[in-house]
């Protein structure tokens, strides 16, 4: 049934719009959201806590949500669960990707062991993976970072404790920020964006907008300065505002 519904959500974006959308930093894709979304742009799509990129030479990621959670603190988990990880890589196996697996490390705030490390990192890459966002430690960030598996995360961890998956396919929470399984999430050295389910559609077209108009307005204006006193500067920078500003409500109907 989980499957089932993110193949649906999957549906409305090709590879080829993925890969466009990989290009961008993720605020670049943020400013298109913002312009097509009916949802709160102050806080509800982003993280609302600090995370850092790891690997941040490995560029943006973008991919679908895969949801598990873990407690490296708790031993009985394994004992309750025995062929957790079994039954748990054959689900991660059985989702289409691009797919970014979602970590809520329910020890938090306190950094006891690291689900992620060389073994777990090549393995997801093998499936389909591109990365993880994990609220909680990660270690072996060079072999990580070799396999091409991007980890946004909350710290490091020198051994794994007793991390074992306890639940996979629910809603989660990291950083602050609700994730439902089969999400659209971009994310990079700046965080990363969730995009809430409807709005990925036309969530291309607006990034391309975007980034277009400020190259031909406002970063113009900002960079065309050769015998420009500072006066003239402020103005240029004025007139090219409104000039951008104009062209997102023509395209947009009204501007955040």
């Amino acid at each position: 049934m989980i499957v089932a519904v993110i193949r649906k959500m999957q549906a409305s974006l090709s590879d080829g719009e993925l890969n466009e959308l990989r290009r961008w930093s993720t605020g670049a894709v943020c400013n298109g959201w913002e312009q097509i979304t009916q949802r709160d742009i102050v806080g509800e799509a982003i993280n609302l806590e600090p995370v850092q990129d790891f690997m941040p030479f490995l560029g943006p990621m973008i991919g679908y949500a895969v949801t598990i959670v873990i407690q490296p603190s708790d031993p009985t988990h394994k004992q309750k669960a025995p062929h957790a990880w079994s039954e748990y890589r054959r689900y991660v196996a059985s989702v289409p990707g691009p797919k970014i697996i979602v970590v809520q490390d329910i020890d938090k705030p306190r950094l006891l062991g690291a689900f992620w490390g060389e073994v777990t990192a090549n393995f997801h890459r093998s499936v389909g993976c591109v990365g993880t966002i994990i609220d909680g430690g990660i270690r072996d960030v060079d072999e990580m970072g070799q396999a091409g598996f991007k980890a946004l995360a909350r710290g490091l961890c020198v051994g794994r404790a007793h991390s074992h998956p306890i639940r996979w396919g629910g809603e989660v929470e990291v950083f602050g920020r609700r994730i439902v399984p089969g999400q659209l999430i971009h994310a990079d050295k700046h965080g990363f964006l969730a995009i809430p389910p409807g709005d990925e559609q036309w969530l291309l077209e607006a990034t391309r907008f975007m980034d277009a108009k400020e190259c031909q307005t406002v970063i113009v204006a900002a960079r065309d300065t050769v015998g420009r006193s500072p006066l003239e500067i402020c103005d240029a920078a004025d007139r090219a505002g409104e000039l951008f500003r104009a062209a997102v409500r023509e395209k947009f109907g009204s501007q955040r």
